[in-house]
């Protein structure tokens, strides 16, 4: 009798167990890849003209959160748009301590709302974008039809993006082949953050200007509590000279590799106390500030240099991240 109660309250909890846990919660509960692409252009840098040129980096960026099927769970779209502009005398003439506001923060400040045929600014066509792309896979996003300019032309898609969205394709393809599995579920929000300085930019002397766009780039998830769940850090640091007279002397057709893309060729590791290329130490922040909310992670002890000082973090980061701890911030902010 014992045993056939047993079997029953079994029975009967397992049965509980199903029909209390809906196919959409099961979904949310697994586990997800977190991905990051960014894919950034020097093509519109000009030579000074006029008196004035222009140095002028777009980096568009995808975070991307993936199921084990491949296809998208959630994803997020931005683009920072820097330009350094510089005299034919070869000076920088853009203050070095401009603070620099990605496409999505400058909001209708963009100012595309008036040019477009639906109304709509560049960041609210970028959220459509990302949430079209949720549920599809990357065969079904490059199979998005475009015309010459790349501009949707598939009716359900066009009504609210307009814009060209070749770089949207080929971010989310990458963000998505760059996924990994850090601990996120699917249901954890998706924040994407992005911190840009010019301050090592140069004017021309002896030797050429140097127009230095360094942006940092977090694809970040937390849960319900607030902690991270998954980090993905990169940089890029996209670089344009000119000499003395504003004529831009680097083949700016050359897309800029990311940090982590250059790898090993970055050539950090035999400057490195610790032997550690940059994409190994970003990876290694990546990883320690998850179970940490924006917070904890912002007060991580520095020294003056910017350098963690904590024991169990300087045994494997010792780069400075005061950009690292902004970029989380700026990532925990947006997160939806």
């Amino acid at each position: 009798m014992k045993k056939y109660l047993a079997v029953v309250l079994a029975a009967l909890i397992t049965t509980a167990f199903f029909v209390g846990c809906s196919p959409k919660e099961k979904e949310d509960d697994e586990s997800v890849k977190t991905g990051l692409a960014i894919i950034t252009t020097l093509n519109k840098s000009k030579n000074a003209e006029d008196g004035t040129g222009v140095a002028e980096a777009n980096s568009t960026v995808v975070a991307v959160t993936v199921d084990n099927d491949g296809k998208i769970v959630k994803c997020a779209i931005d683009a920072a748009q820097t330009k350094i502009n510089f005299s034919d005398e070869g000076r920088i003439t853009t203050p070095l301590n401009t603070v620099f506001k990605t496409k999505n923060e400058l909001k209708e400040d963009y100012n595309m709302k008036g040019n477009s045929g639906i109304g709509k600014e560049w960041y609210e066509q970028a959220a459509a974008f990302a949430e079209y792309a949720a549920g599809k896979t990357v065969d079904d996003i490059e199979g998005i039809a475009v015309d010459e300019g790349r501009h949707p032309t598939d009716a359900d898609l066009k009504s609210t993006v307009t814009i060209a969205i070749g770089d949207f394709i080929e971010g989310v393809r990458k963000a998505v082949n760059n996924a990994k599995n850090m601990g996120a579920k699917g249901s954890d929000k998706l924040g994407l953050g992005i911190v840009t300085s010019i301050a090592k930019s140069d004017d021309a002397g002896d030797d050429d200007g140097l127009a230095q766009i360094y942006s940092t780039y977090a694809a970040m998830t937390t849960g319900a509590n607030g902690k991270i769940t998954s980090c993905a850090l990169d940089a890029s640091q996209s670089e344009v000279n000119f000499d003395r007279s504003g004529v831009i002397t680097t083949d700016i057709n050359i897309s800029p590799k990311t940090k982590n893309e250059r790898g090993d060729e970055y050539g950090m590791k035999g400057a490195s106390g610790i032997g550690k290329e940059w994409y190994e130490q970003a990876n290694a922040f990546a990883e320690y500030v998850i179970g940490k909310s924006a917070n904890e992670v912002d007060g991580i002890a520095v020294n003056d240099g910017g350098n963690p000082t904590e024991n169990d973090l300087k045994s494997s980061v010792t780069i400075t991240i005061g950009d690292f701890k902004d970029v989380i911030k700026k990532a925990s902010q947006n997160a939806k």
